[in-house]
This record gives structure tokens, C-alpha cells and sequence, in this order.
């Protein structure tokens, strides 16, 4: 796995800025030289913002692009929590993508519990990449300041789980309490990680991000791709490891 990169952005627009560039690049370039893309998309606020930016920078061949997500909250399909929402919002209804190109996990409306939510999405993943763990091209992650990443939260079993590509969360400690999430294996076989955060709640996190400790005390450290991982961080959530933005440029 790689050592995590460190880049750190004056503020959470100019994170979400920064990502967005990127992530058009990096798309564009894949689309050249692959043919395609997969793209794990995730939520928040800086997840969404850039989103938004992604559709003024650039432009990409949206047939060759398949967007899938890092986890799900287990609601309403009309839920304003429910990810794909959101991201159907600033980008994917802005944006000629086709339908079958947009791999939304399945909500409450459409499955009769999270358990058969992560297992539709299990099968989702295993038509398009086979039996072994899902192989993105970029998984896009917020950090929680307790150091979570999509829904694997410290201390919780999932955290731990190494055979299964999704698992059903039962007990989040963040609401809603039902949700759907790839595991640590899913997401260390991408590619690129590109882990956002922004703020100095997300300090700490950062900080862990950055060393070799537990992945039951905090998820994020455990998070690596196989050819690239970067953290995209404000000068607030870059507090705890006393850098500069010129220290990193």
C-alpha cells in the first residue's frame, strides 16, 4: 500500500476545488488511456461541494464514467439524508451520465432491511468487477473526527471485516443508525484514495490518518490505495500535524 500524501488548502472551497480538479484529470486521463472510470463518490459537506465544481472544470465523456458510493444511509429513497440525493443534485442530474451508469445502493423504499440493501449492492459490485474485491479507479472519502470512513465507525465490527465487500451497520453511532458501507478490503483495492476533510473537528482524524495505529481506534489510518492516497485538508483540519500549506505544495 502507499504512504498517505498530505495537501493542505486555505479553506473548505478551496479543498473542494482542489479535489474537483483533480478528479477531472484524473477521470479524463483513465477515459484515455482505460477506456473508463469508477468513481466512489461520498457525502458531507466538502463530498457534495466539490461535486458541484466537478461540472464547471473540464470536460469528460460521462458514457465511459460509472459512479458508485463508499456507503449509504438506510433511508427513504426521498430522504435529504440519502447520499445519492444529494449527489444527484450538484452533479449527476447536470450531467449526461446514462442510467445504468449510476450504481445507487438501495434504500429503505425499495428493500425490506439494510441486510438485503448491502447484499443487492454485494451483487451490484460483483457483476461489474467479479468475485474478488471491487478494483475502483478513485475512492472519494470524508473523515469523521472520530476518524470513520464511510460508515465503518471505531470500535464497531465492520471495521474489522475482511471477507465480505459490503456490510449491513446496524448500530452507527451517527444518525440515522442503519446504513450500508464498503469494507476496509473494498476500499484499500482502488486505486487512488483520496480522503477529504475540512475544520478543526477533523484535526485528530488527520493526524491518524497519517500514522500506523489500529484501524479499530481509527478507521481512517487503515485506509491506503494501492497506487496512490492523498489527503485534501483545510489549514484547520491540518492543525495536529503542524504543516503549512507551502510545506506541502
Amino acid at each position: 500500500m502507499t504512504l498517505a500524501q498530505l495537501q493542505v488548502f486555505e479553506n473548505p472551497e478551496s479543498v473542494a476545488r482542489a479535489v474537483a480538479d483533480n478528479l477531472t484529470n484524473a477521470m479524463a486521463a483513465d477515459i484515455d488511456t482505460r477506456g473508463e472510470c469508477h468513481v466512489v463518490l461520498t457525502g458531507g459537506t466538502v463530498g457534495i461541494a466539490l461535486l458541484r465544481f466537478v461540472t464547471s472544470t473540464g470536460s469528460i465523456d460521462w458514457s465511459r464514467v460509472h459512479l458508485w458510493w463508499g456507503d449509504e444511509r438506510f433511508v427513504a429513497s426521498d430522504s435529504p439524508d440519502r447520499n445519492v440525493g444529494q449527489a444527484s443534485e450538484a452533479l449527476i442530474n447536470r450531467i449526461d451520465i446514462p442510467r445504468e451508469n449510476v450504481h445507487p445502493i438501495a434504500s429503505s423504499t425499495e428493500v425490506a432491511n439494510v441486510e438485503d440493501a448491502a447484499r443487492r449492492y454485494s451483487r451490484d459490485l460483483e457483476e461489474f468487477f467479479g468475485v474478488d474485491f471491487p478494483h475502483f479507479d478513485i475512492v472519494l472519502l470524508g473523515v469523521g473526527p472520530d476518524g470513520h470512513v464511510a460508515s465503518l465507525f471505531p470500535h464497531l465490527p465492520g471495521v474489522t471485516e475482511t471477507g465480505l465487500t459490503v456490510i449491513p451497520v446496524d448500530n452507527s453511532p451517527k444518525p440515522p443508525s442503519q446504513r450500508v458501507s464498503l469494507t476496509l478490503p473494498s476500499l484499500n483495492a482502488a486505486r487512488r484514495v483520496w480522503l477529504v476533510a475540512a475544520g478543526r473537528e477533523k484535526e485528530n482524524a488527520v493526524r491518524d490518518a497519517l500514522r500506523s495505529i489500529p484501524a479499530e481506534d481509527s478507521p481512517v489510518s487503515a485506509v491506503r490505495g494501492i497506487e496512490e492516497t492523498i489527503l485534501f485538508v483545510d489549514d484547520a483540519a491540518a492543525s495536529a500535524v503542524h504543516v503549512t500549506r507551502d510545506a506541502t505544495e
